[in-house]
C-alpha cells in the first residue's frame, strides 16, 4: 500500500520541542576499497513540502568562513521515492501491481499519466480517481527514463492500493562546513542525503536549513557508532538549498546571525594537505563551536569521483571524553590545518570510532560551483 504521509501534529510538535524527534540516524554502509567500513548520516523526518528549490549562487570564491555549527536540514525530493514493494490482500487473494508492472526499489516516480506527481498525496489521490483503470508511469531509475504501465488494486478495504512503500521528504541535522559572503553560498554535510532504505541519492525539488541546537550524545563505540541528538524549529528556515551531491548539499543563507564573529580563511588546495596535525570545528552541546585536535594519518591519492580523500584520527581528549571520537552528526565539520580550511568531516570508522574519512575541501567548492 501507499505509505501516507506523516503530517505535523501535536505529537510531532511535542517530539520537536523535547528533541527527542530529530536523530541524525540512517546509516548507510560504505567502505573504501582495501580500507574499513564506514558509516555516514542523513535524514528521516517527514515534513510540509514548500515551493520549489532556489536557484545556485555565485561561484565560491577562495576564502570562506568555516562554520562547524549544527543546523536543522529538511529536503523534499523531486518526484516520489519507490522504498520498498508489498503485498496486497485484495478479494481475489494476494497479488502485488507494483512488481507486476516492473517497479523496483529505488526507482523515483516523476509522473502518473503525464500528471506531475511530487507528494505521497498526489499519488494517492490519482490512483483513488483512476479507480482500477490502467495508468501510465513515468519512474527516473538511475540515468534511465522508464514508461511503465499497470493499475491499482483494491484493497479488502475498499481502497485502491499500488503496492509500493513511497517517500516524498526527509529531515534530520547535520553541520555547516563553510559560507562565503561573497557569493552567499554555505556546504554542510561532505556527502549527500541518502534515502534511509534505498541508501540512494536523494533527488531534490526544494530545502531549507533551520537553527539548531545539540541536546545530547551518544557517544560512539567500537561497532556501534554514536550520534547527536538535537532540536530544531521546522517552521523557521534560514537558508535554502540549491543541491543535493554527493560531496555535500549547497544552499544560501537568508539569516546570517549563525555566523557570529566568525571570519574568512583562505581554502588549500589538495596538494597542500598533508599528514599531521590538524583542527576540527564541532558543535556537540547546544549552540556551541569548539575548537578540537586532531590528526590526518593519511591523503589518498587524487581518483576522480573518489570523495574519500582523508583519513583522520581524533586526539584531542575533550572530544575523546565527550563523544568517543567522530558521531553520526559531525559530518561537515571542517578540517583546518596551518590556518586553511583543507576539508570535511564525512564519515566515521564502524571498528574505531577515534578514526573517519574527510573530503577534500576542494571536492565540495567543485560540487558547489
Amino acid at each position: 500500500m501507499d505509505k501516507p504521509k506523516r503530517r505535523w501534529g501535536t505529537l510531532a510538535v511535542t517530539l520537536i520541542l523535547l528533541a527527542v524527534g530529530v536523530v541524525l540516524t540512517v546509516p548507510a554502509q560504505e567502505e573504501r576499497p582495501g580500507s574499513h567500513t564506514a558509516v555516514s548520516a542523513a535524514a528521516v523526518l517527514e515534513v510540509p513540502r514548500p515551493g520549489r528549490l532556489t536557484e545556485a549562487a555565485d561561484a565560491v570564491g577562495d576564502c570562506v568562513i568555516p562554520l562547524g555549527r549544527t543546523v536543522g536540514i529538511k529536503l523534499f525530493s523531486d518526484g516520489v521515492l519507490v522504498v520498498g514493494l508489498t503485498d496486497i490482500q485484495a478479494e481475489a487473494g494476494v497479488i502485488s501491481p507494483a512488481r507486476d508492472m516492473g517497479l523496483k526499489a529505488g526507482d523515483v516516480i516523476t509522473h502518473i499519466n503525464d500528471r506531475d506527481v511530487d507528494t505521497i498525496e498526489q499519488v494517492q489521490s490519482v490512483i483513488q480517481s483512476l479507480a482500477g483503470h490502467t495508468m501510465s508511469l513515468r519512474v527516473t531509475r538511475g540515468d534511465k527514463q522508464l514508461q511503465l504501465s499497470g493499475a491499482a488494486a483494491c484493497s479488502r478495504q475498499g481502497r485502491y492500493q499500488l503496492g509500493a512503500w513511497i517517500r516524498d521528504s526527509m529531515a534530520g541535522i547535520g553541520t555547516m562546513t563553510f559560507y562565503d559572503p561573497r557569493s552567499d553560498t554555505f556546504a554542510a554535510l561532505g556527502h549527500g542525503i541518502n534515502d534511509v532504505d534505498t541508501a540512494q541519492l536523494m533527488t531534490m525539488e526544494s530545502g531549507s536549513i533551520m537553527h539548531s541546537t545539540v541536546t545530547d550524545v551518544k557517544k560512539g563505540l567500537s561497532g556501534a557508532p554514536g550520534e547527536l541528538h538535537g532540536s530544531f524549529d521546522l517552521e523557521k528556515d534560514m537558508g535554502q538549498l540549491y543541491a543535493n551531491t554527493r560531496a555535500g548539499i549547497f544552499g544560501t543563507l537568508g539569516d546570517e546571525s549563525i555566523l557570529g564573529a566568525a571570519q574568512p580563511i583562505e581554502i588549500a588546495h589538495r596538494s597542500q594537505v598533508k599528514t599531521g596535525k590538524a583542527t576540527i570545528l564541532s558543535n556537540i552541546a547546544g549552540d556551541r563551536v569548539e575548537e578540537y585536535e586532531v590528526e590526518i594519518i593519511y591523503v589518498y591519492p587524487n581518483v576522480e569521483g573518489e570523495l574519500r580523500n582523508l583519513m583522520i584520527k581524533v586526539t584531542d581528549p575533550e572530544l575523546l571524553e565527550q563523544t568517543g571520537g567522530i558521531v553520526q552528526g559531525m559530518s561537515g565539520s571542517p578540517i583546518i590545518q596551518e590556518g586553511k580550511l583543507v576539508g570535511a568531516v564525512t564519515h566515521v570508522l564502524v571498528n574505531d570510532p577515534t578514526r573517519g574519512y574527510g573530503i577534500f575541501i576542494e571536492n565540495m567548492l567543485e560540487a558547489a560551483n
